[in-house]
């Protein structure tokens, strides 16, 4: 059993209603939006001959502007599997 005994009454009690009304509306909408952006590289992907996969993984990187990272991460991946003979 819990020691804690803390409650929320007046402005507190307000905040935090508010909080939980607009935070689960934008939770809903963000998931709302989320399964049409699959459905759309789904459709997308299928059409160009593209994994869904690749084309989503794109679209991060270019929301994250992380292309230069990313690429360097590569060029690190590529350089080990060289070195450990590895590569195809």
């Amino acid at each position: 059993m819990s020691d804690y005994n803390r409650t929320f009454n007046g402005d507190a009690k307000i905040k935090l209603q508010q909080l939980f009304n607009e935070g689960m509306a934008v939770m809903q909408e963000i998931e709302d939006l989320n399964e049409g952006l699959n459905d759309t590289v789904k459709a997308i992907a299928e059409e160009l001959e593209i994994k869904p996969g690749t084309l989503k993984k794109a679209l991060k990187i270019a929301h994250k502007a992380k292309l230069g990272e990313t690429n360097r991460d590569h060029d690190e991946l590529n350089t080990i599997l060289e070195t450990v003979g590895k590569t195809l």
